[in-house]
């Protein structure tokens, strides 16, 4: 049977007239990756504020480890590791007396030596922190996030400003955790980040939960399925293929053809040949977790920031 660790039920946050969090149910069971994701001022972090005894509630019920968060805010907090968006260390401090110095906070604690080698920073452990890149600090942070042995683990934008290598280094950390039976809440604005780490994901908008489930089912839900985008396709490309599938349409210099069954790709390649017609590539296109989100928020998250929908929303 699956253990559930976090439970919340009819979750309220409000700030005077502003429902922040609308009456939000989901668990969150052990060993699994849960991943929140939604806009800016969706209600995400107020609610992993609150998970982590961070911020009150209005009203609702939210137990950690079985605990309620109001009642066992102490207990809880020696049982969760928290690596905020703006994690922050001792320059002058090398990787290892950090891990120390925070450690200290904790009667109960991992030794440094081995949470330098969870996060693979070895090789590392006495260089100033000062001197680590923007990838080897946030390990450093998700080591920290660990000195006291925690059950559950919140991960508050690991990657945002990495560069893709280091971003995919955390990801491998991220993943030995798991592997290591620790639950993992991770809040990012990097869809393929999620798609990637998570068991489940839960889409968050206007204070409520839109959407639930693995990133698979999500999709296989919500998306298109499999697109054909045929490259600088001119006019008569678009003529060509008028009825080959139940959509056809151009956007911008390409045209994107729904692939409803496995006759499409060839039909088309033959159609466009014996018009002898011009085009650059054609590829074939999965339908991704940020198609979903944008079909679902009308936004979509570039870079930590929100790019509306054409169509929807304020101009």
């Amino acid at each position: 049977m699956v253990e559930s660790v976090i439970t919340v039920q009819g979750l309220v946050k409000r700030y005077g007239d502003l429902t922040a969090v609308d009456h939000i149910d989901f668990e969150v069971f052990r060993g699994e990756v849960f991943s929140m994701l939604g806009p800016n001022g969706a209600g995400k972090t107020t609610t992993v504020e609150i998970m982590e005894c961070l911020r009150t509630k209005t009203d609702g019920d939210v137990t950690i480890l079985g605990m309620d968060i109001e009642r066992k805010v102490r207990d809880i907090k020696k049982r969760i590791g928290v690596l905020p968006q703006d994690f922050n260390a001792f320059d002058l401090l090398t990787v290892k007396e950090n891990i120390e110095y925070f450690g200290g906070m904790f009667k109960h604690q991992l030794p440094a030596d081995d949470l330098i080698e969870i996060v693979n920073l070895g090789e590392k452990r006495d260089v100033y922190f000062k001197n680590l890149s923007g990838g080897l600090k946030q390990r450093v942070g998700v080591a920290i996030s660990m000195v006291n042995d925690p059950d559950i683990i919140f991960l508050d934008e690991p990657t945002t400003g990495l560069d893709p290598v280091a971003r995919r280094e955390v990801w491998e950390v991220i993943k030995d955790l798991k592997s290591n039976g620790k639950t993992i809440i991770l809040t990012t604005h990097y869809m393929e980040e999620a798609e990637v780490l998570s068991d489940r994901v839960g889409i968050i908008d206007r204070g409520k939960f839109i959407t639930m489930g693995s990133p698979n089912d999500i999709i296989d839900r919500y998306g298109t399925g499999t697109t054909m985008v045929v490259r600088g396709g001119d006019g008569s490309a678009l003529e060509k293929l008028q009825g080959l599938s139940s959509k056809v349409e151009r956007k911008g210099n390409d045209i994107v053809v729904n692939v409803d069954s496995k006759d499409v790709l060839p039909e088309a390649i033959m159609r466009l040949h014996e018009g002898d017609v011009h085009y650059e590539e054609i590829m074939l296109r999965r339908s991704t977790l940020e198609d979903v989100f944008l079909t679902l928020t009308g936004k979509r998250l570039e870079n930590g920031e929100e790019v509306k929908k054409k169509g929807r929303g304020k101009k």
